[in-house]
């Protein structure tokens, strides 16, 4: 399995910004599909962004879209989080598996909860 290490959260006033970073041990993550997570304190594990290993394509849920991207480069996949709002805190994690060939959707981030190597999070607090 491939070791995730996550880096880059912080604390961030409403408003502001945050990159996060996604490397793998001893791998490059250029050939994987990527999905980023995040888990708020007493919720569930959402699935936040994903891109395919295919082609590229790139997936937002909708609590997120228009704010965040998800891009590779050098070897690492990055989440970038523009105008973070409150209920943007929590632990966020980032999974990878090779495959599936498919384009990013919310099958992908469902098949990475299920075959995913996962990383511990970082976590990102966004205060009011």
């Amino acid at each position: 399995q491939v070791q995730l290490v996550e880096s880059g959260g912080g604390v961030v006033q409403s408003g502001g910004s945050l990159r996060l970073s996604c490397a793998a041990s001893g791998f490059i993550l250029d050939y994987y599909a990527i999905g980023w997570f995040r888990r708020a304190p007493g919720q569930e594990r959402e699935g936040v962004s994903g891109i395919s290993s295919l082609d590229d394509s790139t997936y937002y849920t909708d609590a997120v879209k228009g704010r965040f991207i998800i891009s590779r480069a050098g070897g690492k996949v990055y989440l970038q989080m523009n105008n973070l709002k409150p209920e943007d805190t929590a632990v966020y994690f980032c999974a990878a598996a090779r495959g599936p060939q498919t384009s990013a959707n919310s099958a992908l981030l469902d098949y990475l909860v299920d075959h995913g190597s996962w990383g511990r999070g970082t976590q990102v607090t966004v205060s009011s």
